[in-house]
């Protein structure tokens, strides 16, 4: 942080700076292909919810709809584990979709989540 100006080092002191591995995933088979695996897709999906390695995950839209690019956010170590995460996923494995690896520094933002007493029912927003 040499370089960086004097006024900004207690406003970047206090930032978040949680590490994790942005996986973007990219359709390379037909859909119909895709299509044949995307219950064991899920079921991997909220596996690795569940044992605290999914951030969040999801498909990805360009201005025209969907494009056959999705992007899963893990917690990882390393680009190591991350690419051994993003192996195991049944596209990946099929050799269905092909992924890049990128380490993301979360810094700023907010989640809001509301729980209402009265039925249970939450949102997150």
């Amino acid at each position: 942080m040499n370089s960086v100006p004097e006024a900004a080092r207690p406003i970047l002191e206090k930032l978040l700076n949680k590490q994790l591995y942005v996986i973007v995933t990219t359709a390379v088979a037909p859909r119909e292909e895709i299509e044949k695996r995307l219950v064991e897709h899920l079921e991997h999906q909220i596996r690795l919810e569940r044992e605290g390695i999914l951030f969040g995950a999801g498909p990805l839209f360009t201005e025209q709809g969907a494009g056959g690019r999705g992007m899963i956010i893990v917690r990882a170590a390393s680009f190591e584990e991350a690419r051994a995460i993003a192996d195991r996923d049944p596209y990946h494995r099929q050799e269905l979709r092909t992924y890049t690896i990128d380490r993301w520094m979360l810094n700023e933002g907010t989640v809001s989540i509301r729980v209402n007493y009265s039925d249970g029912s939450s949102t997150i927003d």
